[in-house]
């Protein structure tokens, strides 16, 4: 048994080394391919990003049924949600809402693309009609908060550089809590710390396809909050507050911010409750 046990540390041991060694030799935003086969240990099956099992969709492809926006700026385009900001038609932030549902633990995932400098994300747990914390410009026009957004939001700004992928609350005091590359625990607005790092903040970046489409997944469970883009983690969060806004059931959304065209499609959800 002795030599049998040190025989598997070996095996083991090595398959971990040639795994270190795959890592070592790639970008951290690409996934590493070269799994190691140890006897007596199975491997999860690879993610099948178009795999809808349990799964229900969030848009039919056709039309905004379920979706709440504004009408000045969002619409169906060629299969997908768009939203458009031009310098003629600014929106500032607007969001539409999935009314349909209200989630709190589940497995989102969708398509997105950003042409243009102007950002995007997707609001989740989020709810609407909360009074906005900061000024909104006059020039826009009255604001119907039913058309704004608060609550955890998995950013996607292509033409910044820190933004993509990071863990954002939107319209409260807590705001950024897990930078790109960052696991963070936390416990509301009370505290915050860095307990891991998945990889450089601008390695990651370039895994971010710019005026592509970019497949997203956002895993919620209980207080944990997973990001991942084209198949990489971007952060990972841990609120521990039960009664954070993070923790809250709530719609799943769209932001356009600025002056830029966004894009949303194939949205589905894996809802738990």
């Amino acid at each position: 048994m002795e030599i049998l046990f040190n025989t598997r540390k070996i095996v083991l041991a090595t398959c971990l080394v040639m795994s270190f060694m795959a890592v070592s030799a790639q970008s951290p935003a690409v996934a590493v391919k070269t799994i190691p086969n140890v006897p007596g240990f199975t491997q999860p099956a690879p993610m099948d990003f178009n795999d809808h099992e349990g799964y229900v969709s969030l848009f039919n492809g056709k039309d905004l049924t379920g979706w709440d926006g504004n009408p000045r700026f969002w619409r169906v385009e060629d299969g997908a949600i768009v939203g458009e900001s031009t310098k003629e038609n600014p929106s500032g932030n607007s969001y539409i809402a999935y009314k349909a549902m209200k989630a709190k633990d589940f497995t989102l995932k969708f398509e997105i693309k950003v042409e243009g400098k102007g950002g995007s994300g997707i609001q989740y747990r989020s709810q609407t009609g909360v009074p906005w914390l900061r000024p909104i410009p006059t020039s826009l026009g009255p604001v119907n908060l039913n058309w704004m957004m608060t609550g955890p939001q998995a950013d996607f700004w292509p033409s910044e550089k820190y933004w993509t992928g990071q863990f954002y609350s939107e319209n409260t005091p807590m705001r950024i809590l897990a930078w790109r590359g960052q696991v963070v625990e936390g416990y509301g607005l009370k505290s915050k710390r860095l307990m891991g790092n998945i990889g450089d903040i601008m390695d990651l970046a370039k895994g971010v396809k710019l005026n592509g489409w970019n497949e997203y997944t956002v895993i919620a469970r209980g207080g944990v909050f997973i990001h991942i883009l084209n198949g990489q983690v971007m952060a990972v969060m841990i609120d521990d507050d039960p009664g954070s806004s993070n923790n809250q059931a709530g719609y799943i959304g769209i932001e356009i911010e600025q002056i830029t065209k966004v894009a949303v499609k194939n949205i589905w959800i894996k809802k738990l409750n």
